[in-house]
């Protein structure tokens, strides 16, 4: 067990968390998307812990934080045309980029691949962080691994109190999910995990068809490799037994309604409560990705404090944010659909 401390995301607090930093130590932070947990991504041993904090299988990779593009001299070892026009539509912003490694990022953040995957955030604490501290940090999400990301500090508490050394409070997170992750290498860029950045905006940008990875919505098949955080089996779960429901709301009310029974909750979304006859959390509007995103996360951890042993969800779309979202879902039902 570690003394694990609880400060604000101010000054002196920012100070703190680079000097723990550069000593090789863990900070938990906010960003836009989530709150993650930093360690030094240059160092093997800094790393080492998150993976030991976290619970985290070794075989997967980390995403590295950086400033400033002269950050990237050094973690990769090249970078395509089409990764400077992405990083300079969407970055600082919720976008990582997978590029050949180089010789700088430090072997357990790539979990044995020969590629890396780079975010520049746009929350203000963690740039000051990254310039104090002069380190590009490795973070995956503050959470123990496979539960629910955390959005604020209160939810990065209960699961790291007594892991690691420095929580910093910096309110509640904008996004909501993890970033949009995409391979910017090989014949056209492929989306390995959706986020805020969409498919349709860096097609935009690009010019050129931006593919999508078959382990965004379906397993990996056996033995594949996950080239991204994110792409495991079963994820951001909460310790309920969450089952997707796909139809509409009439078939969806029809359906919970013949599953009463105490423990059994609905995940639905904003409006639909007074007409479902279970209990129900929501997680935005349907059809409004944005919001989805923002409350996914929020939503699946009350239903644990509510004490639900089984969640019916709602079915978001498959486009936009929303599939960020319907991502995310599914890895919590792991892959437990009813088509209504």
């Amino acid at each position: 067990m570690i003394k694990t401390e609880l400060c604000p995301a101010d000054e002196a607090g920012i100070r703190k968390g680079a000097e723990l930093l550069r000593r090789g130590e863990l900070v938990a932070l906010p960003t836009e998307t989530v709150y993650g947990i930093a360690a030094d991504a240059t160092s093997n041993e800094a790393v080492a812990k998150i993976f030991q904090a976290k619970g985290r299988p070794q075989d997967n990779p980390l995403i590295v934080h950086i400033a400033d593009m002269e950050m990237l001299e050094g973690l990769v070892s090249q970078v395509p045309p089409r990764a400077l026009e992405l990083a300079k539509a969407f970055w600082p912003g919720p976008l990582t980029m997978i590029f050949p490694r180089g010789p700088k990022v430090c072997d357990a953040v790539c979990a044995g691949l020969d590629t890396v995957g780079i975010r520049m955030p746009s929350h203000p604490v963690v740039q000051a962080i990254i310039r104090q501290s002069g380190l590009p940090f490795a973070a995956p999400s503050a959470n123990l691994s496979g539960s629910p990301s955390p959005t604020n500090a209160a939810d990065v508490w209960q699961d790291m109190d007594g892991r690691l050394p420095l929580i910093l409070d910096g309110g509640p997170s904008q996004v909501g999910v993890e970033s949009t992750v995409v391979a910017v290498m090989g014949e056209k860029p492929m989306i390995l995990r959706p986020g805020y950045v969409t498919k349709e905006q860096m097609e935009e940008v690009l010019g050129e068809e931006v593919l999508l990875n078959h382990a965004i919505t379906e397993k990996l098949a056996e033995g594949e490799v996950a080239r991204s955080p994110g792409m495991k089996y079963k994820h951001y779960a909460p310790r309920a037994e969450v089952t997707i429901l796909k139809g509409s709301l009439e078939r969806y009310t029809e359906y919970v309604g013949q599953h009463r029974e105490e423990g059994v909750w609905c995940l639905c979304f904003e409006g639909e409560e007074a007409l479902l006859p279970l209990p129900c959390v929501t997680y935005g509007r349907q059809g409004d990705g944005a919001a989805q995103a923002h409350d996914l996360f929020t939503a699946l951890r009350l239903l644990d404090a509510k004490g639900a042993r089984k969640v019916y969800a709602r079915c978001p779309e498959q486009e936009g944010v929303s599939l960020a979202v319907y991502n995310r879902l599914i890895r919590a039902a792991a892959y437990r659909v009813v088509e209504l």
